[in-house]
Order: C-alpha cells, then structure tokens, then sequence
C-alpha cells in the first residue's frame, strides 16, 4: 500500500465519527455528498480518500453506513483494544486520564507516572501515580503500545528514552520541544500554542 498523508488519514476519523452519528440516527445508508457536506469538504475528495484502500459504496446507492464504518475502524486500526501509559501527573496529565474519550475508542490508559514525590502514591482516576524511575521495569512487566506525554520541556526527552528503551512505538507528546527517537517510533506532537497561533491568524485575517 502507498503511503497515505496525515491529512487523509485526520479526514477519515472525521468520516468515521459522522458515519457513526449516521447509525445513532437510524440511517443504513449516505451520500459522499453528504459525508462531505459534514466534513466541510468535497464528495470527490471523500471518493479520492476512500479509494487509497478498495472500492466503497454504488453509484446511485451511497454507502452502507455500517459496512462503511467497520472498514474505517479497520483501516484506523480501531478493531483492537491500546494499552496506554501516560507521563506526567500534573493538571493536563489529570485531565487526560479522566477523558472517557479515549476508553470508548480503545485506548485504555493503564498506568500513570510522575517524579514529583508529593504526586507519586496518589490516585487518579483510580490510578495509582509510579514513580518515573520504575518505568523502564514495568514496560518490561507490562508492554504498552502508546505513551503520553504530559512533562516539562526540559524532562521529555529523558523521559521518552526511558519508555523507547521499555519497547514503546508510538508517543503522544505535549511537552513543547522537539524530541529525538529511532525511525521505527512514531511521534505526534501537540503544539497548543501553534493551533492558537493558527486561530490568530483566522481572527486577524477575517
């Protein structure tokens, strides 16, 4: 299979969440006009898309909302359950273990760290805090498929070795800063002050 753009792969999880409010509403079947009228994009960019991975839908007919839905998640990789581990146990680190969100897509995080000694020990969301210096053992114990991370510009980096040397392939990192891992680990930052920027910039060119 081609490699497929980030852009492609954003627009299908917008797809899935629209097919999926589709089925909640009783309907079986949906137009590509209609999925790219909710998308805010075209019906020939939703066929474009789509046709990366087989043939969907009949002309004419539209798509089967549930057949198009399975093979989303498929393609997502949605069809299975993540064990997620999360670094940092201040207040973004608190509020991303109570987001149901990820849970109702799979990702289960199933451990949460610190190094701060008042944090470790405590619970969140009935987790227990550990202690950051324990995390290489226990992804040895228990290998986990994704890491978030919720730390300090200056402790990521560290921290982020420790979980590539634990066998961690996929890393959500909010800290700010760019971090350094081999090619087969995949990283995806989230830059809030670079989407507020983008919002500026919206704001400012009305």
């Amino acid at each position: 299979m081609r490699k497929i753009s980030e852009s492609t792969v954003r627009r299908l999880s917008l797809y899935l969440r629209f097919l999926e409010q589709s089925e909640q509403q009783g309907h079986t079947t949906i137009s590509s006009e209609e999925l790219a009228r909710r998308g805010g994009t075209t019906s020939a960019q939703i066929r474009k898309d789509l046709s990366f991975f087989g043939s969907f839908g009949k002309r004419g007919l539209g798509y089967s909302v549930p057949e198009l839905a399975h093979r989303i998640r498929e393609i997502l990789g949605l069809e299975r359950a993540y064990r997620v581990i999360l670094v940092g146990a201040g207040k973004i680190g608190g509020a991303l273990v109570h987001y149901e969100g990820f849970r109702q897509r799979g990702f289960h995080v199933a451990a949460i760290y610190d190094r701060d000694p008042k944090k470790i020990g405590s619970r969140r969301n009935g987790l227990v805090v550990r202690d950051i210096k324990h995390i290489e053992t226990d992804l040895k114990k228990e290998p986990s498929d994704i890491a978030i991370v919720v730390t300090p510009a200056a402790a990521a980096q560290d921290v982020v070795d420790r979980m590539v040397r634990g066998g961690v392939k996929a890393i959500l990192n909010f800290a700010p800063v760019q971090l350094s891992v081999p090619r087969d680990v995949a990283v995806k930052t989230v830059n809030m002050a670079l989407e507020l920027e983008t919002l500026s910039y919206s704001l400012a060119n009305r």
